[in-house]
C-alpha cells in the first residue's frame, strides 16, 4: 500500500509538470484558472469576437472539415431543434436552420434559457443556421452545421450587444458581434471534443496475443502482451496496460473503416486516431501521420498487418470505404505501453480527441513510468483472468482481481482535472483533453 501511495504521489507532481509547460506555451486564452467570482456581464462591442483569435483556429471553433450536404454520409451528424422557445427564421422554408449538430444544438438551447431570465417575453430567433444552398463564404461553418446567426425575437438592435455576452457564457466556442443585424456564433466539431462519441473501439473488436490467436478488446487484462508497433513502424508485442475508458453498456456510433487490398474492416468512434499514409510514401512511418477517424476519406491509405514471404509488416492500404454504423457492443479505449495497438489487422493510436498522437502519448509518461517501476520493485500477482500481471496503479475493482475497471480511468481524470486547474476552461490545453476519452 505505500508503494502504491509514493506511486500515485509521484504520479500527480509528474503529471502536473508535463502539463504546466506546454500549456503555458500553447494556444491563444484569456489567462489562466477558473472565475472565482461571478463577473457582471459586459455587452460585446461591435465587431468583437470572443476568444479574441481566428474562427477556425484551435482556441476558438477549429478548422473547416468539408461541406455536409442532404446526400453525404456526414448529414447523420445534424440533429433537428424543435425547441419551442426558439423561433427559426426558415426563409427557404426546408427546415435547414433547425438542422446542426448537437455540440450546437446544446449551446443554442442553453442560450435560449439565458434569453428569456435576461428579458422576459423575449426569445431568442435564428435567422441562419445549416446552409445547404452556398449562400455565405467559402469554408463557412455553416455548411457543417456547426455555426448560427441570432437576433432576439423582438429585433431590438440594443440587446445584441448583451446577446453576444449571454452566447459566450452559454458555451459556444466563438461569438462574434459580426453584423448590426445579428450575432454570428460557432462551435468545435463534434470530434473535436468527443461530445457524442468518445474515442473508443467496440467490444467486439480484436487484437493479436503474443502467445498466438485472438482475443476480444473488451477482454484484455492487464499483462496481456498485444500487437502493436513503435515510432518506426516496426511490429511489436507491447503491454496492455489499462482501459483509458470502458463503458460495457454504450451504445455508440462508430465509423466504419474499410480497406481494399488486403481487405480489412475496423469500427472506433468519429474522435480516435488512426494512422494514414503520406501520399508519397511505401513504407509504415505511423508517427507524424494521426488523423481522426472522421477525417479519414476513401483513398486514403492506412496501415494493416500483410504477410509477405513469411515475413510479417505493417503496409499501407487504401480505404475503400467510411461508413457511418450504431453499435451496442460496448465501448473501450485500450492503453498499451507504446500508446498503439492493432485492432483486426489494422494500426491505430491508443489516444483521442487531439489530433497529435506524440502530445496524448508524452502525457502518459508518468504512468508509464510508474507501471514500470512498481513491475520491477514488487512481484507479479495473479489476475482474475487466469493469467500474470504486472502490478501497476490499480483501481479498487483491479486491486481485487476483478480486471480494469469500468468508466474512465482515474489518472485520464486527473490529468483532465490538472488541465481544468491551470487553463481557463474555454482554452483547455488540448493535453488535458487529449485523454478524456468520452
Amino acid at each position: 500500500m505505500l508503494l502504491l501511495l509514493l506511486a500515485r504521489c509521484f504520479l500527480v507532481v509528474l503529471a502536473s509538470s508535463l502539463l504546466v509547460c506546454p500549456g503555458l506555451a500553447c494556444g491563444p486564452g484569456r489567462g489562466f484558472g477558473k472565475r472565482r467570482h461571478p463577473k457582471k456581464l459586459t455587452p460585446l462591442a461591435y465587431k468583437q469576437f470572443i476568444p479574441n483569435v481566428a474562427e477556425k483556429t484551435l482556441g476558438a471553433s477549429g478548422r473547416y472539415e468539408g461541406k455536409i450536404t442532404r446526400n453525404s454520409e456526414r448529414f447523420k451528424e445534424l440533429t433537428p431543434n424543435y425547441n419551442p422557445d426558439i423561433i427559426f427564421k426558415d426563409e427557404e422554408n426546408t427546415g435547414a436552420d433547425r438542422l446542426m449538430t448537437q455540440r450546437c444544438k446544446d449551446k443554442l438551447n442553453a442560450l435560449a434559457i439565458s434569453v428569456m431570465n435576461q428579458w422576459p417575453g423575449v426569445k431568442l430567433r435564428v435567422t441562419e443556421g445549416w446552409d445547404e444552398d452556398g449562400h455565405h463564404s467559402e469554408e463557412s461553418l455553416h455548411y457543417e452545421g456547426r455555426a448560427v446567426d441570432i437576433t432576439t425575437s423582438d429585433r431590438d438592435r440594443s440587446k445584441y450587444g448583451m446577446l453576444a455576452r449571454l452566447a459566450v457564457e452559454a458555451g459556444f466556442d466563438w461569438v462574434y458581434y459580426e453584423s448590426k443585424a445579428h450575432i454570428h456564433c460557432s462551435v468545435k466539431a463534434e470530434n473535436s471534443v468527443a461530445a457524442k462519441s468518445g474515442g473508443c473501439f467496440p467490444g467486439s473488436a480484436t487484437v493479436h496475443l503474443e502467445q498466438g490467436g485472438t482475443k476480444l478488446v473488451k477482454d484484455l487484462r492487464p499483462g496481456d502482451r498485444v500487437l502493436a508497433a513503435d515510432d518506426q513502424g516496426r511490429l511489436l508485442y507491447s503491454d496492455f496496460l489499462t482501459f483509458l475508458d470502458r463503458d460495457d453498456g454504450a451504445k455508440k456510433v462508430f465509423y466504419v473503416i474499410e480497406t481494399r487490398e488486403p481487405r480489412e474492416r475496423l469500427l472506433l468512434t468519429a474522435a480516435h486516431l488512426l494512422f494514414v499514409a503520406p501520399h508519397n510514401d511505401s513504407g509504415p512511418t505511423p508517427g507524424p501521420s494521426a488523423l481522426f477517424a472522421s477525417r479519414v476519406r476513401p483513398g486514403q491509405r492506412v496501415y494493416v498487418v500483410a504477410e509477405r514471404g513469411g515475413d510479417r509488416r505493417l503496409l499501407p492500404a487504401a480505404v475503400h470505404s467510411v461508413t457511418l454504423r450504431e453499435e451496442a457492443a460496448g465501448a473501450y479505449a485500450p492503453l498499451t505501453a507504446h500508446g498503439t495497438i492493432l485492432i483486426n489487422r489494422v494500426l491505430a493510436s491508443c489516444y483521442a480527441v487531439i489530433e497529435e498522437h506524440s502530445w496524448a502519448h508524452r502525457a502518459f509518461a508518468p504512468f508509464r513510468l510508474a507501471h514500470a517501476l512498481l513491475a520491477a520493485l514488487a512481484p507479479a500477482r495473479t489476475d482474475g483472468g487466469g493469467g500474470d500481471s504486472i502490478p501497476a496503479p490499480q483501481s479498487a475493482a483491479e486491486a481485487r482481481g476483478a480486471g480494469p475497471a469500468a468508466g474512465i480511468h482515474w489518472y485520464s481524470q486527473l490529468l483532465y482535472h490538472i488541465g481544468t486547474w491551470l487553463l481557463d476552461s474555454e482554452t483547455l490545453h488540448p493535453l488535458g483533453m487529449a485523454v478524456k476519452s468520452s
